[in-house]
């Protein structure tokens, strides 16, 4: 790998969640540049930026609506690793033709979760609580 930050850059579509911060500094603290940018970003500024990959955060909205906020479509066609997180996640799987239902059921609060196939990404990362 590079040890140019600037070689391996990251975008952070932010729909408003609290945690994107603290997203922008995990990636920051593995070497990787990053910046956030809503997602009203254009497909021209996306391509200037030339990320190798994409985050798209959490948020408060629901995918459940017509205004719902999207991430733009070029986001899916541009051949990159895309990983969304909480409603990222949701908008993500709406756009590409999956649907979301509201659930009785919430899901807050520690989650234990097991990977697989461990990349630099979820290096050092433990299951813990605190």
């Amino acid at each position: 790998m590079s040890s140019h930050i600037h070689d391996h850059r990251i975008l952070i579509l932010d729909f408003g969640s609290q945690y994107t911060q603290l997203i922008a500094r995990r990636v920051r603290e593995a070497g990787v540049y990053c910046e956030l940018r809503n997602p009203d970003i254009s497909e021209a500024e996306i391509r200037e930026f030339a990320p190798k990959g994409i985050i798209l955060s959490g948020g408060p909205d629901s995918t459940i609506g017509e205004a719902a906020p999207a991430a733009p479509h070029c986001v899916f066609e541009m051949n990159l690793p895309v990983l969304g997180i909480c409603y990222g996640m949701q908008t993500m799987a709406t756009q590409l033709g999956g649907k979301v239902e509201s659930s009785s059921h919430r899901e807050f609060g520690y989650a234990k979760i097991r990977a697989h196939g461990h990349s630099a990404f979820l290096k050092d990362i433990e299951d813990h609580t605190t």
